[in-house]
């Protein structure tokens, strides 16, 4: 019997932290292994093509999805992203443990597609937190914020559809709390291959 990899999806509001999260978990994990969406949003400042995205222009997003190369993909603010299945394939093939930052609509597509998936949300410190955090990534147009706003609480009220609630009021602990919770489902029963172990092995490499 194969192992199965154990494919973990961070969700959370915009300016969350769950880049950030995501980022100190991998530096810390070198085994683990993160998809990397495309995207057709214009690059920021300090962003690296093929490490933070993919980026790419419309047309070209346009001909993957008609090629059905995403797992899933969705529009946020106007730009599109999505999963490449390539990398859940490729993390399948190496049994190894994939994380996806990705939004609530792409959470939900990935659990459907594949269930034994852990889906984690994380919310902010409080609401106020959050406007005040999305007033700084809006741009200068009262209703941009508005718009941004009532995004992040649709976000929000998809929480109880996930596995795992985070509130991220410190960052290092909510990375740790990320951390126990990859290490807690690595050890559950179902993905435990018995096999293996009744090979007699010296050692198990879950």
């Amino acid at each position: 019997m194969k192992k199965k990899p154990l494919l973990v999806v961070i969700s959370s509001p915009s300016g969350t932290g769950k880049t950030t999260i995501c980022k100190k978990i991998l530096k810390k994990h070198p085994q683990y292994v993160r998809s990397v969406s495309f995207t057709t949003r214009e690059r920021r400042k300090g962003e690296v093509n093929g490490r933070d995205y993919h980026f790419v222009n419309k047309d070209r997003f346009e001909k993957m999805k008609k090629r059905k190369q995403f797992a899933e993909w969705a529009c946020v603010y106007g730009n599109y992203y999505g999963t490449p299945k390539r990398s859940i394939e490729k993390a399948k093939r190496q049994n190894k443990t994939l994380i996806m930052v990705i939004d609530v609509q792409g959470g939900s597509a990935i659990k459907r597609l594949y269930p034994e998936s852990v889906l984690i949300f994380m919310l902010p410190p409080s609401l106020g937190e959050l406007k005040r955090r999305l007033k700084i990534r809006a741009t200068n147009k009262k209703d941009d914020l508005e718009k941004r706003l009532k995004s992040a609480l649709k976000e929000i009220s998809f929480w109880s559809n996930y596995d795992y609630v985070l509130v991220n009021s410190d960052l290092n602990q909510t990375v740790r709390d990320v951390e126990n919770i990859i290490s807690a489902e690595k050890r559950k029963a179902k993905r435990f291959d018995i096999n293996i172990w009744g090979r007699g092995q010296d050692k198990w490499r879950g």
